[in-house]
C-alpha cells in the first residue's frame, strides 16, 4: 500500500485549489450565509478532546442555531442521552466545527471556530421551547465559514424520497443494546417504549 506522507505528495496529486474554493471563505457570518443557518433544522457538531475527535448530530426547529451577531453563533443543548461527549470536549478544548444541512438543498454550510458553554439564566430562558429551557448553550466565535460543494449530496442522492431505506431492514436500537449488553439492556420493550419516551422528553 502506498501512503501519502507529506503535503508535497498530496498537492502533487490534487493540485492547487481554484478561486471558487477560496473566495467563498469568510471570517464572519455574511448575510447570505446567515440565510442558510436560519433555515437549517440540522447540524453536525465536531469537537476534539483528550479521548479523540467526536461528531454529534444536532437538530431542532429551523433556525435553532441562533446568529447572535456576525461573529457569534449560539447552539442550545437539548435533551439527549447525557453522555455530554461534545460538551466535555468543549470545556477542555474550545475548537469546534458545525456543518449545516437543509433538506432539499445540495449545499452544506461549514463553520469553524472556538466555543464555550454558558448557563446564563436569561440566555437559557431565551431558548425555551414548550416552556423547557436547555441546560446549557454553546457560544461559538466564528473564525471561518463557507459553503461546501454540492457533489457529495448529489452523488448520494440524499434527499430523494425514492432512495429512502426501509427502517425495517436495519437493526433497531433495542436490538443493538441487547446484543451489546448480553440482553441485560434493550430488546423489544425498549423499542416499543421509545416513541412515547422521546415525545415526552423532546425538549
Amino acid at each position: 500500500m502506498t501512503v501519502i506522507a507529506t503535503i508535497d505528495q498530496l498537492e502533487a496529486i490534487y493540485g492547487q485549489t481554484n478561486d471558487a474554493s477560496t473566495v467563498k471563505v469568510a471570517d464572519h457570518v455574511t448575510p447570505l450565509y446567515r440565510t442558510f443557518i436560519e433555515k437549517s433544522p440540522f447540524a453536525a457538531l465536531a469537537t476534539i478532546g483528550h479521548e479523540g475527535i467526536d461528531c454529534s448530530p444536532r437538530g431542532d426547529l429551523p433556525g435553532f442555531v441562533r446568529v447572535h451577531d456576525e461573529k457569534t453563533l449560539m447552539l442550545p443543548d437539548r435533551r439527549g442521552n447525557n453522555r455530554v461527549d461534545s460538551l466535555r470536549n468543549i470545556v477542555r478544548d474550545p475548537r469546534v466545527s458545525l456543518m449545516f444541512l437543509i433538506p432539499g438543498s445540495g449545499n452544506a454550510i461549514r463553520a469553524n471556530g472556538r466555543a464555550h458553554l454558558s448557563v446564563d439564566a436569561d440566555l437559557l430562558a431565551s431558548f425555551k421551547v414548550d416552556g423547557k429551557a436547555p441546560r446549557s448553550v454553546m457560544v461559538m466565535e466564528v473564525d471561518e465559514i463557507y459553503f461546501q460543494c454540492a457533489r457529495a449530496i448529489v452523488r448520494s442522492d440524499l434527499w430523494n424520497p425514492d432512495k429512502r431505506i426501509d427502517p425495517k431492514t436495519l437493526p433497531t436500537p433495542g436490538q443493538i443494546l441487547a446484543e451489546m449488553s448480553q440482553h441485560t439492556v434493550g430488546g423489544e420493550e425498549y423499542d416499543r417504549a421509545w416513541p412515547a419516551r422521546a415525545a415526552a422528553t423532546m425538549w
